[in-house]
């Protein structure tokens, strides 16, 4: 049952926003995923100059992202301040944050890494990196959805 505090209505230009940047961060993602798909065998610093670029931008989109959640006046410290009840589940999202981050930062130097002659080893090493790093951003996105609907019981958009 949700309480008269967790009823009360999201800011809507804050809602807006955070539908904006993520639809941004999904939009990293899937090039991200085009990126990675690519075929690598022999066009190494090709493949791995695409996939690199993608993680800048998505690192870049995922700074927006902590930005407008974890910021003074963000989803997560008014889910906080009006949800006392999922302070855990703020806390939660504000960790993986941090673990994300450094996933981010460890595999933009694993492809920068990347010996023009990588064989199939070092390239299949450097898509699970990725990989894990891709499927993380998605559960961590899922979670992200799924406070703000306890919160506020709104749809902050899984498609966007």
């Amino acid at each position: 049952m949700i309480s008269d505090v967790d009823s009360q209505a999201v800011d809507a230009d804050l809602l807006r926003l955070a539908r904006a940047q993520r639809a941004d961060l999904r939009k990293a993602l899937i090039t991200l995923e085009r990126a990675l798909a690519r075929p690598a065998p022999g066009i190494v610093p090709e493949w791995a100059e695409r996939v690199h670029d993608a993680l800048v931008e998505l690192a870049a989109m995922f700074e927006r992202h902590i930005a407008v959640t974890e910021g003074e006046d963000g989803f997560l410290a008014e889910i906080a301040e009006h949800s006392p009840r999922l302070i855990n589940a703020v806390r939660r999202l504000t960790e993986e944050h941090k673990r994300i981050r450094a996933e981010l930062a460890s595999a933009i130097d694993h492809i920068r890494g990347l010996e023009p002659t990588a064989g199939e080893e070092a390239i299949t090493a450097a898509r699970e990196v990725v990989t894990t790093l891709i499927n993380d951003l998605a559960r961590h996105r899922q979670h992200g959805a799924d406070l703000v609907y306890e919160a506020h019981a709104v749809d902050i958009g899984g498609d966007g």
